[in-house]
């Protein structure tokens, strides 16, 4: 019997991500088990925030956080670590944070970050763990270290209600996709939130950063002025869709 020919309505059908015949993640939502994360804040300079918070996003301070992720158990997209900045704003008088910029070191997750809500990742080499009695995140771009991050391990429990919280919190996204001529197709601003979160474990501690210029992974533009704290967090959470909350191309 004649198979029938992909036709353009089974296309629309059945589409979702690329490459259309062996997409490269599911859809979601994605749920995520034993999300470890190490979160340090630190003070940097206001006008280097202004470089890279886009506008209608509000800088409300001269705060960046710096986050390692172990990400275990992930729906869809396996076993894999990531790491990058995010930057508190505020959206319409609601505070969240504006993802700046993720590396991790898994193709799913790169590829559908980028194509669904426009997470910033590239392609490096991120790493936590506990040794003796530090919990260290690093980040390699390639075979150059950029980043090592160093905190006490569990020094001063943390409530968790007030993790789960901070955890929900919206989130920000600078989405671009060029057309086939170079110029912008997509340019939005999306909002995501996590949901379904049930931290585990969460304490504070002491903690170091050490950021290396990188021409490729440039998160020394965003210098370290000051430690402000330090958390690590164990959760289980969801990251569902998120929506565009404003058209640069209109």
């Amino acid at each position: 019997m004649m198979t029938q020919q992909l036709s353009a309505k089974m296309i629309k059908e059945t589409a979702f991500s690329m490459p259309f015949s062996s997409p490269s993640y599911p859809k979601g939502p994605y749920r995520f088990i034993n999300r470890e994360f190490l979160i340090i804040t630190y003070e940097t300079d206001m006008d280097a925030l202004r470089a890279v918070v886009p506008e209608p996003l509000k800088i409300i301070e001269p705060i960046v956080k710096f986050e390692v992720i172990r990400m275990p158990d992930s729906c869809g997209f396996g076993d894999y670590t990531e790491s990058g900045q995010v930057i508190p704003v505020e959206f319409n008088g609601r505070k969240g944070s504006y993802v700046h910029s993720m590396y991790l070191d898994d193709q799913s997750p790169i590829l559908g970050g980028r194509e669904i809500w426009g997470f910033p990742k590239k392609f490096a080499h991120p790493s936590l763990k506990v040794d003796k009695d530090t919990l260290t995140g690093t980040l390699n771009y390639n075979d150059e270290r950029v980043a090592t991050a160093t905190m006490g391990f569990k020094y001063q429990a943390l409530d968790k209600k007030a993790c789960e919280a901070a955890l929900g919190a919206p989130g920000f996204l600078l989405k671009i996709i060029p057309n086939v001529d170079g110029s912008l197709q997509i340019c939005e601003l999306i909002e995501y939130a996590l949901t379904d979160i049930h931290v585990k474990s969460a304490y504070a501690g002491p903690a170091a950063l050490e950021l290396r210029p990188h021409v490729m992974a440039p998160l020394a533009d965003l210098p370290v002025r000051r430690i402000i704290s330090a958390t690590h967090i164990i959760s289980d959470l969801t990251l569902p869709y998120g929506k565009v909350v404003h058209d640069y191309l209109k």
